[in-house]
């Protein structure tokens, strides 16, 4: 077997499943559900194809998220979604079984851990390990992690944001907060219903987010058409939305996320926090998109914060680099087993 199909990397995120194989890269990229018949209990379909499936199909049809803030919520459906994107890497190899190292949450409890480790070698791996996402993260993002300066990652997942300073290879300072893009997108939706009287779907949320959302009011404002249900009348309706409307719709799930921060920075020693202050503040995660979301954690915390170079793909990435070079990162690498 090809030793890039020998290792794999994982990001097991709320919200998307990224897979990175060593020499190749990003190979896979697709939505974290799985459609299931609550009947018979049995897995119709998992990641795209499960959710072209939402809000098309019978009402027996149901989506399930298998993991929840960063850790599994249903060990069944992760098992196998799990199961279902390692054997479409291994085609027609047979035996094929990889080692897999996986990206979990820094705050995750020990059983979470085992959790994961378990639905890997179930789903069958070789051996599993687990690498904290932040240090995965900033890894990355092309931050010397093994050196003894600090360095400051926020990490905004789809269910949670996750803030560290890494020094040596490890997490010195960190927090977390179950903030992340869903929270987001459901305080668009709510500030659209409140505001329009318009019921809207996440997916629509989440494309007002990406077209014109924005975490301080711009000076070129953009505007879009969205559509959804009137909340009296339950009729098709369409509305104007701003980018002022994103504006104050995020304004308190990102305060979250920046009292996090400050926490953080409040508890890191002070000589990593004078290193913090001089090489500024990297921001991964799909959430770290969010339009000038850099300059508002610039502009409150006094520290200068920049975007990480495809800042979705950083925790990934660097669970590539963990498992690619095991010996070099094993100061950075938790639980592993075969």
């Amino acid at each position: 077997m090809p030793f890039f199909l020998r290792r794999l990397a994982i990001d097991l995120g709320t919200t998307n499943v990224l897979v990175h194989v060593p020499g190749q890269g990003i190979v896979i990229n697709e939505p974290a559900v799985v459609a299931v018949d609550a009947a018979t209990n049995q897995v119709m379909a998992i990641g795209q194809e499960a959710r072209a499936m939402l809000g098309r199909t019978p009402e027996s049809i149901i989506a399930v998220h298998p993991l929840k803030d960063g850790v599994i919520a249903n060990y069944r459906v992760t098992q196998a979604m799990l199961r279902y994107f390692v054997n479409r890497l291994g085609g027609r190899v047979r035996f094929f079984r990889p080692e897999i190292m996986i990206a979990a949450p820094a705050g995750a409890t020990s059983t979470e851990r085992r959790a994961v480790i378990d639905a890997c070698i179930a789903s069958g791996a070789k051996s599993a390990y687990i690498i904290k996402s932040p240090v995965a993260a900033a890894l990355g993002a092309g931050i010397p992690i093994a050196s003894p300066s600090g360095h400051m990652v926020i990490d905004i997942g789809g269910g949670t944001s996750e803030v560290a300073v890494i020094s040596l290879g490890d997490i010195v300072a960190s927090s977390s907060v179950r903030v992340g893009g869903n929270k987001i997108d459901q305080a668009i939706a709510g500030y659209i219903r409140k505001k329009y009287n318009l019921i809207i779907g996440d997916q629509t949320a989440e494309g007002v987010k990406i077209q014109i959302g924005a975490a301080i009011t711009p000076k070129k404002e953009l505007t879009m058409e969205v559509s959804g249900s009137n909340a009296v009348t339950g009729l098709p309706e369409s509305v104007i939305v701003t980018t002022n409307d994103t504006v104050l719709a995020v304004k308190e799930p990102i305060s979250e996320i920046i009292a996090t921060v400050k926490d953080v920075l409040q508890h890191t020693p002070p000589e990593l926090a004078s290193d913090v202050m001089d090489k500024g503040i990297v921001l991964t995660g799909g959430g770290a998109l969010l339009t000038q979301i850099d300059d508002l954690f610039t502009k409150v915390t006094g520290v200068p914060c920049q975007l990480a170079e495809e800042p979705m793909l950083c925790v990934v990435k660097g669970a590539g680099m963990a498992v690619e070079h095991l010996e070099a990162y094993k100061r950075s690498v938790l639980w592993a087993k075969s």
